[in-house]
């Protein structure tokens, strides 16, 4: 497979290398998500959003890895700002209020792990 195509089902994911940042593209003026798996104990989804496009606060009742696999994001957890930028990641605790925003146009996998 080219790393550049981006499989169309779930079962096309399973057991190949895949090229994270293909799996999702940019929209102008939108956010795009793509989840790539769903099961009782959590799920893992692909984001692309657009610059100023983000998630308004809210919570969750569990503890939320955030990648950033392109561009740049502020993740504000708890009412304090983080910036983060390719590469790396935040862990946003279950319960704490959180937001995030594209401070350029940003992609992130976000796994949830519900047990």
């Amino acid at each position: 497979m080219n790393p550049v195509q981006k499989p169309k089902t779930a079962g096309e994911l399973l057991a190949k290398a895949l090229e994270v940042k293909a799996l999702v593209e940019y929209q102008a003026g939108a956010t795009v998500s793509r989840e790539i798996i769903s099961r009782k104990t959590g799920t893992v989804t692909v984001f692309a959003f657009d610059e100023g496009q983000g998630l308004s606060e809210h919570t969750a009742p569990f503890d939320a890895l955030v990648h950033v696999i392109d561009g740049e994001a502020e993740i504000t957890i708890s009412g304090r700002a983080h910036q983060l930028r390719e590469g790396q990641m935040i862990i946003m605790p279950a319960n704490d209020p959180h937001a995030l925003k594209a401070v350029k146009k940003f992609k992130m996998m976000l796994v949830m792990i519900r047990s």
